[in-house]
């Protein structure tokens, strides 16, 4: 592949980052939001939990100045996207299916974010004729397999959330409607103590520096109509997923902080043993907000040099 069709092309037009809804079928709407370039291949982004697909206007320019697309949905349930009860995480896969027909999408290459990152692993895994490469950025690992402790090195909140879903949905819609509901409303200045124990300080200096503007704003659009989206991803995330990481060949990246206290080191290790030929990239030093901060643009160049490698197992 001719990488050089990867660098900045002054003729691509902008597109300004919109949002748009696209019927999914059976009385369903996706949330997309559309950025970067006007034509050609995407960057298909998978925001955390919670979140919504706002998340990434900001990679907008990234994508741009490469002359790639920039696509990302809200997971059923958040912000827009009508709720799916039940959905595993595989089911990404045929979401996103819609959303490249739409626009007309040849190919792409795709990353998730934290609980995103399951659902980067999913397009991989069932859209290998699509798909080219794929990362997870400080993404889980699976829940219930004997080479991972799931909860070991999170904060106490994450511990309490997941008690709740293994519980159901009563009890995990009970927990955050009792110590989560402050998230819908949240402003920037709040949103560090609303994080509690879960973020650490160079975390909270990514926050200061500017980016809980944007992502206290994506929480409150988020959860603007409740809690269904982030308690169909918890379930989800206690499930298996729908689809085996074995059968994954396209080239993956994973991307953890050391000190990330939302998902720990160890999941990242999880997954670089057990999607085929996975490469790490451990960052010293940073934790859950400030790895996708911090490496932006290099998250993304990998990602594309990633594609261009014609043997995804060397």
């Amino acid at each position: 592949m001719d990488k050089s069709s990867f660098l900045p092309r002054p003729e691509t037009a902008r597109v300004p980052v919109r949002m748009e809804s696209l019927d999914a079928g059976i009385g369903r709407v996706l949330d997309v939001l559309i950025g970067g370039a006007d034509t050609g291949p995407a960057l298909v982004m998978h925001h955390g939990t919670p979140s919504d697909a706002t998340l990434w206007e900001g990679w907008d320019d990234v994508a741009r100045t490469r002359g790639i697309r920039l696509l990302a949905i809200s997971r059923p349930g958040y912000a827009t996207s009508t709720r799916r009860p039940g959905r595993r995480v595989a089911d990404v896969a045929g979401d996103m299916t819609r959303v490249l027909d739409r626009y007309g999408v040849p190919w792409f290459v795709t990353a998730g974010w934290s609980g995103g990152g399951p659902h980067a692993l999913a397009c991989a895994a069932r859209l290998p004729d699509r798909c080219r490469a794929a990362a997870t950025l400080a993404g889980v690992g699976a829940y219930g397999v004997p080479d991972l402790d799931f909860l070991a090195g999170m904060g106490p909140e994450n511990h309490a959330e997941f008690g709740a879903a293994l519980r159901g949905e009563p009890d995990v819609r009970r927990w955050l409607l009792e110590n989560a509901e402050a998230m819908r409303r949240v402003t920037a200045p709040e949103l560090a103590d609303a994080f509690g124990g879960l973020i650490p300080q160079v975390d909270k200096d990514q926050l200061a520096g500017g980016f809980a503007d944007g992502l206290a704003a994506t929480l409150r659009r988020a959860l603007a109509d409740g809690f269904d989206g982030w308690i169909d991803d918890d379930l989800a995330f206690t499930q298996p997923w729908g689809f085996a990481l074995a059968d994954i060949t396209v080239p993956v990246t994973v991307w953890q902080g050391d000190l990330d206290l939302m998902v720990p080191f160890a999941h990242g290790e999880w997954l670089r043993r057990h999607v085929p030929h996975a490469v790490s990239h451990a960052a010293p030093g940073h934790g859950h907000i400030s790895l996708i901060t911090t490496y932006r643009d290099a998250i993304v160049d990998d990602l594309l040099t990633r594609a261009g490698d014609p043997s995804p197992h060397s």
